[in-house]
């Protein structure tokens, strides 16, 4: 194989691609949650969290495939097996049981939220550790669309009534309907 000659060594990029497959092993894994959900889902909000899961899944496949193709970019290998996911993500299984709808969105919210970490952390070892600035841009990205993802599913469980201002509607300020 030719050498790669990009700027980093290869213990830079060795480094920065054992990142990407902790990524990529995260992402892996909400993704086998978000489809499993997608299509447990019972209840009131079925057709809402249906559609939210669908939407979100299909992100994080093109995601996975970006992941991927960047450690491929780099010279290595991506993670591909079942048991590599587990192995190498933080995200954990939760096999035994299917929990109601509320339930669900509240695992991926932490499960996202888990990722967002791990992504800050890893933004910061690519640019820092590794001077991989390419690589923590790219992570950066992935962090945000986490971020929405989290949003949207947090904003679904949270559900309070709130005035255009965000503050908490008093007795006074809610308007009544009279007959």
């Amino acid at each position: 194989m030719r050498k790669i000659n990009i700027g980093l060594s290869d213990e830079q990029r060795a480094g920065v691609c054992e990142l990407l497959n902790r990524d990529l092993a995260d992402a892996y894994l909400v993704l086998i949650k978000t489809k499993k959900f997608h299509w447990d889902v019972v209840g009131p909000q079925f057709r809402s969290l249906h559609q939210l899961w669908e939407e979100q899944y299909q992100a994080l496949t093109t995601n996975i495939d970006a992941l991927a193709e960047r450690v491929r970019t780099l010279g290595n290998y991506p993670v591909g097996t079942a048991s590599d996911f587990i192995k190498y993500g933080s995200i954990k299984e939760q096999s035994d049981n299917i929990p109601l709808a509320t339930e669900m969105v509240s695992q991926l919210v932490d499960d996202h939220e888990q990722i967002i970490r791990n992504l800050r952390d890893h933004v910061d070892q690519c640019s820092e550790e590794f001077s991989d600035q390419g690589t923590a841009d790219f992570l950066t990205g992935l962090m945000e669309q986490h971020e929405e993802m989290a949003w949207m599913l947090r904003s679904f469980i949270e559900g309070e009534s709130l005035m255009s201002d965000g503050a908490k509607p008093s007795a006074e300020k809610i308007p009544v309907k009279m007959n």
